[in-house]
């Protein structure tokens, strides 16, 4: 396939990926039900692992970045092209959180089912921060309420792709929803438990904004949105004196960003004269590794609430 694309055509191409899928929607496309397994390429490990769940037997899932892999900084190796090319079905967060592989996924999208699945989110749910300059807050993820749309846009790319089998997707979503019902649940509960003034999640940078606002968090991050924003001398001491100010308990680094610039937060607060410790280590932009609980979706946000709830509590770790 050619890398060259017309003016007209990437305008087109573009417009047809903001909204969540590439201009394949605008042609028919074979219809899938014949093949013995559907070929689903995802991006994130929580995309992926959506699609496992919704698409069961049916699907053999590929998952291009695995654990502690940053999805702001990712770039499409060859062969994740060649698997790409391969595809039946490719699903991506989008809300230009793989911003480095627009431009594949946008070549790709000409031949493919490209699904955006961060589109199904309501547009009045989306939230663009002003420090953001203009940019979507592409962690949706973490408002398990919120992912449940994400999952319906796997559920519906599936029945569309594959309509003879639209009834075990359906089935399985159903399924899958229920238990993020209840994750959800279980999120507000252990929530519940951290006293109102110790509701404060510093981390490296602003990748948990729906989790502080769906669970009652204020959430203050080194960084911005994106970690190709590096954090200067002054951002590390603008948060430092937070810290020590409101005297917070603890901090937490990220599974998918060095440790360095919120060790050296660390410092400047002992500095300060508070003693503030490393409550752990949050999954912010990917999953834990396979075969581990936080290998999957579910276990993944068990975890990051249970480190957050026992280090705000004080209740040990490292």
């Amino acid at each position: 396939m050619s890398k060259l694309v017309s003016a007209t055509a990437l305008a087109a191409l573009l417009a047809a990926l903001a909204s969540g899928c590439g201009p394949v929607g605008e042609r028919a496309l074979p219809d899938l039900s014949s093949k013995e397994t559907i070929r689903v390429v995802a991006t994130t490990g929580m995309v992926a692992d959506a699609a496992r769940h919704v698409g069961g037997d049916r699907v053999e899932v590929t998952g291009l970045m695995g654990p502690g892999v940053d999805p702001h900084l990712y770039k499409a190796s060859e062969g994740d092209v060649r698997r790409l090319e391969s595809a039946d079905l490719i699903l991506f967060n989008g809300l230009h959180l793989e911003a480095k592989m627009a431009d594949v996924l946008e070549r790709i999208g000409e031949q493919r089912r490209t699904v955006a699945v961060g589109s199904a989110i309501p547009s009045d749910r989306v939230v663009t921060p002003p420090a953001f300059k203009g940019q979507p807050d592409p962690h949706i993820w973490f408002d398990v309420g919120l992912w449940g749309y994400a999952v319906g846009a796997v559920r519906d790319a599936l029945v569309s792709a594959d309509p003879a089998h639209a009834e075990a997707y359906r089935r399985n979503a159903t399924a899958y929803l229920a238990e993020l019902k209840a994750l959800d649940a279980y999120v507000r509960i252990q929530a519940a438990r951290v006293p109102a003034g110790q509701r404060v999640i510093v981390t490296a940078h602003d990748a948990f904004g729906y989790f502080g606002a769906a669970y009652g968090f204020e959430v203050v991050g080194l960084q911005g949105i994106s970690t190709a924003a590096e954090a200067g001398t002054k951002d590390v001491q603008r948060l430092a004196e937070l810290i020590a100010e409101r005297r917070l308990p603890a901090i937490f680094v990220e599974s998918s960003i060095s440790p360095r610039t919120i060790e050296a937060v660390q410092e400047a607060v002992r500095a300060r004269g508070h003693d503030v410790r490393i409550g752990g280590s949050l999954y912010s932009d990917a999953l834990g590794s396979a075969g581990t609980p936080a290998g999957e979706y579910v276990g993944m946000v068990r975890s990051n609430v249970d480190t957050i709830v026992r280090a705000l509590r004080g209740e040990g770790g490292p």
